[in-house]
């Protein structure tokens, strides 16, 4: 059970880090390009990459449960995407990280416009 609440104080304090500075990057460059998120993920997986690296396996599970399912997936599941085709990458599986890269690119881009177009056909029989 405890493993729960790490993750879930590490995750509302990643999703609201998150909000903040998407927040304020869109005020001061403006909302044509996404540089909120963008950054977001920049940093992100940044982070990702570090706490693995500093939180080996043998770490505290409370140290990772927090800082990197938590923190790290709160503030963007873009880092472990990260990390995950980085491994493959570093372990010399070079066409499966390009596939990873690919197809979760392709496959989430689709996902979003999949869920946006049912979303606006529950909204037009909603409003019927």
């Amino acid at each position: 059970m405890t493993a729960y609440f790490w993750v879930g104080l590490g995750g509302a304090l990643g999703s609201v880090g998150r909000h903040w500075i998407s927040s304020a990057l869109a005020r001061h460059w403006g909302e044509s390009f996404p540089w909120g998120t963008l950054t977001v993920n920049v940093t992100g997986s940044f982070a990702l990459g570090l706490l693995a690296a500093l939180l080996q396996p043998d770490a505290r599970h409370t140290s990772r449960h927090f800082f990197m399912v938590g923190l790290c997936g709160g503030y963007t599941t873009f880092s472990a995407f990260s990390l995950q085709t980085f491994d493959l990458m570093r372990t010399g599986e070079w066409w499966r990280a390009g596939s990873n890269a690919m197809l979760s690119v392709i496959l989430c881009v689709l996902a979003v416009w999949a869920g946006y177009s049912l979303g606006t056909v529950l909204n037009s029989t909603r409003g019927s």
